[in-house]
This record gives C-alpha cells, sequence and structure tokens, in this order.
C-alpha cells in the first residue's frame, strides 16, 4: 500500500484539493477496501494513459454528459464506478458498488434504480 501511496503523491504534485488530487485520494481508498486491487493500481499507474490526470478525465467526460445547465456533480458511488471500470477493478456489490449508474430520461428518480 506504501508503494501505491507513493505513485499516487508523485502524480498527485501535492495540489490537494484539486481533482486529480481527489481521484488520487479515491483510488487508496478503494485500495485500503480491496486489498487486491492494489497490485493492479500500482501497475496501471506507471502507464501513461492511465494515470491520474487520464482518471479525471473519465469522471469529468460523466459530468459534463450529465449536467443540469451549468451544474453538475459527481457522487463518491458513482465515481467509484467510473475508476472501477477505468482499471478493471473488481465491482464490490456487497457495498452497492455499480460500474454504470442507471440513467433516466424524465428527470425523475426511479426507486428501482436503487434495488
Amino acid at each position: 500500500m506504501e508503494e501505491l501511496r507513493k505513485i499516487i503523491e508523485k502524480q498527485r504534485k501535492g495540489k490537494e484539493d484539486s481533482p486529480v488530487w481527489m481521484v488520487g485520494q479515491q483510488l487508496l481508498d478503494i485500495a485500503a477496501g480491496d486489498p487486491q486491487a492494489i497490485e493492479l493500481l500500482k501497475k496501471d499507474l506507471e502507464v501513461p494513459e492511465m494515470d491520474l490526470i487520464h482518471a479525471e478525465a473519465k469522471i469529468k467526460e460523466w459530468a459534463d454528459k450529465h449536467k443540469k445547465g451549468n451544474c453538475c456533480c459527481v457522487s463518491p458511488k458513482v465515481a467509484d464506478g467510473i475508476l472501477r471500470k477505468f482499471y478493471a477493478l473488481r465491482e464490490l456489490p456487497e457495498l452497492g458498488v455499480t460500474v454504470a449508474p442507471v440513467q433516466r430520461d424524465s428527470g425523475y428518480i426511479d426507486i428501482e434504480s436503487f434495488l
């Protein structure tokens, strides 16, 4: 875990509370709850196309597609799913983690989405 933390710190470049910093923190949280992810993340983060900047771009892409007016928000659960898909990490259904949230065109929340 310490090696992963060093790789993430190097890519975050100390810019605390920036989107890239937050992605790094979420990856550390994922790794803490899923030890199998540590080795995969260490290898993937060494690939330039899989660094924190590219992972953050995936989350921003999702946010841009789901923008309401000038506002957008990505919940930690949705960001977790996006990151797990990007890094091909296993889902943890016991925690309710999903890769792709259910989308509805009506603008209303469907209670079945949560089941």
